[in-house]
């Protein structure tokens, strides 16, 4: 039952209105790209959001507890304190994952974030009681909070194991490719500078020559599984990079390095030899 609830909310258009106005908002307050390649986890390699989370819900998960002891109320408040403010970080993130998600994706996310505003307006106000002495009324507003925070988090849940948010869509395509050497194609066949592609099993492989040296990727981007070899090719040499035409996510040609998000992580890149002017790839 639970499961048809949620599932429902991927095809409510009802929610598009109001999650376009949001996203439009969130691309327009969070404008310095390297502030948005920082809040989706570029630099750590995955996305910051799921690791920012941990402070407010640790913090209000043990303030539950010690509200349940005696003479804990000072560190229970302190503790609710973090929370507030971790929230705060943990939020800008999360938004901004949002905001270059699917629609079907964005509509649960709306959602969740909904509830993380409410569980938030809970600890805030629990966080006011608490300060001003009246401890009894704090602690059910938090025992409120966590309750909401509880049922958002399965939303997130949702979003990330069922509908793929924030992970790593190039991943599974390694799953298609055969174990070995598999050709691909003669030198002669790839223009410098400009890249190809080719199907090694079943999934699509990009490749990019540079001299005499080829460098062979996952083709569909780590971000949304978006076609690279759509996108657009800047710069060149070593530092040539293509666009992902769906979101902007950047990866360096000769190594698959994100150089801007959304995406987090880097393009998987495939072994490569030349033999005889025979380009071959296998597995990393």
């Amino acid at each position: 039952m639970l499961r048809q609830l949620v599932n429902r909310l991927e095809q409510a258009s009802a929610l598009d209105p109001a999650g376009d106005k949001l996203k439009a908002a969130v691309q327009a307050t969070i404008r310095p790209r390297k502030l948005r390649d920082v809040l989706h986890g570029v630099f750590l390699g995955h996305p910051l959001h799921p690791v920012l989370v941990q402070l407010p819900v640790g913090a209000f998960m043990s303030a539950a507890v010690l509200d349940l002891l005696p003479g804990q109320r000072r560190a229970a408040t302190a503790l609710v304190a973090t929370g507030v403010a971790g929230a705060l970080p943990a939020a800008a993130a999360g938004l901004t994952d949002w905001a270059s998600l699917a629609r079907e994706q964005r509509r649960v996310g709306l959602v969740h974030a909904v509830g993380n505003t409410i569980a938030l307006g809970l600890y805030a106000g629990s966080l006011a009681a608490r300060m001003t002495g009246r401890h009894r009324f704090g602690r059910m507003l938090g025992y409120a909070g966590l309750s909401v925070a509880g049922g958002s988090a399965y939303l997130g849940g949702h979003l990330s194991y069922k509908e793929g948010a924030g992970v790593n869509h190039a991943v599974p395509e390694l799953r298609m490719i055969p174990e070995g050497w598999h050709h691909v194609a003669s030198m002669a066949e790839l223009p410098v500078g400009k890249p190809v592609v080719r199907t090694v099993g079943s999934a699509p492989v990009l490749l990019y020559r540079h001299g005499d040296s080829v460098t062979a990727m996952i083709e569909r981007c780590a971000h949304q599984g978006g076609p690279l070899s759509e996108g657009e090719v800047t710069g060149s040499g070593p530092s040539a990079c293509v666009v992902c035409p769906w979101h902007g996510s950047t990866f360096r040609l000769t190594d698959g390095l994100v150089v801007r998000g959304p995406a987090a992580s880097d393009q998987p890149v495939l072994r490569t030899r030349v033999a005889g002017g025979q380009v071959e790839i296998s597995l990393p």
